[in-house]
């Protein structure tokens, strides 16, 4: 029972609970989705001149609706230092330098998936060592361009203005590298999504007792403290010296071996 040929009019409470169940035996997390979508449009509508009155108000609470999708669990895939290794040795055997790249960078930054696939060359400091990231919550945010995400990303081909460029897309970067990280976890006998990645660089950062208005300020999340938010300024040069700390510990951790110089070889990894 799809929705998209009915009429709004003709949508109720029992339509739309018949339609979740019948989504959520088969995807219930796009059915979770779908439904989170429907109810902003279903609100919409009720705001419109020419369809709130035909429309039906309360169709989209009901509780049997909510209860049809399910609710979604946290998830808490993460890496544990003891599984680096073993991640690195599977990421760097990846053929393609840009996903190769990509994956490295995105555990070593802890940034948002789409915030990284998104970065362009013009966002990337190489004199003053900085990394501007186009931040969903703030609009941007700038963090320390550490020594090995520096020659990861000067290896990268410059095909266009984006640095993890692909020229199969149509958008000409990278759009879908959820796959070859999936193929990655599989022959490392692991199970860690690319939000995950961004979840290991937090838990990873504990072993090192980082402050957290730090690992915050580096990742994008909105300080807590009231000193924090208001009294708390940490400008690249105070703040590099924790991410390149962060950035050596997992390296160490992973047994990645690579040259501090300004050398573009291609980079190496060495069992621990």
């Amino acid at each position: 029972l799809p929705l998209l040929p009915l009429k709004v009019v003709s949508i109720d409470r029992a339509t739309l609970v018949k339609w979740a169940q019948r989504e959520a035996q088969t995807r219930p997390s796009s059915a979770r989705l779908a439904l989170r979508h429907f109810k902003a449009f279903w609100n919409w509508c009720t705001e419109q001149k020419g369809l709130r009155d035909i429309v039906d108000q309360e169709a989209i609470k009901s509780k049997r609706l909510q209860e049809a999708v399910g609710r979604q669990m946290p998830r808490t895939d993460y890496l544990q230092r003891d599984q680096l290794t073993t991640w690195f040795e599977n990421v760097q055997q990846i053929q393609n330098p840009i996903i190769n790249a990509y994956l490295q960078c995105l555990l070593l930054t802890g940034a948002r998936r789409e915030e990284l696939a998104r970065l362009r060359w013009e966002d990337v400091n190489f004199q003053w060592k900085g990394i501007t990231i186009r931040d969903k919550v703030d609009g941007s945010r700038s963090i320390p361009l550490t020594r090995y995400i520096e020659q990861v990303i000067q290896s990268l081909p410059r095909r266009n203005k984006w640095v993890f460029s692909s020229p199969s897309s149509e958008s000409g970067r990278l759009i879908n590298p959820a796959k070859a990280h999936t193929q990655v976890c599989r022959a490392a006998g692991l199970k860690v999504s690319l939000h995950g990645l961004r979840r290991s660089f937090k838990s990873l950062t504990e072993w090192l007792e980082v402050p957290v208005g730090v690992v915050a300020q580096i990742m994008g999340h909105k300080p807590n403290a009231t000193a924090e938010k208001h009294y708390t300024i940490r400008p690249l040069d105070l703040l590099r010296v924790h991410p390149e700390n962060i950035e050596k510990w997992i390296l160490d951790q992973g047994g990645v071996k690579f040259n501090s110089r300004n050398e573009l070889e291609r980079l190496r990894i060495v069992g621990g």
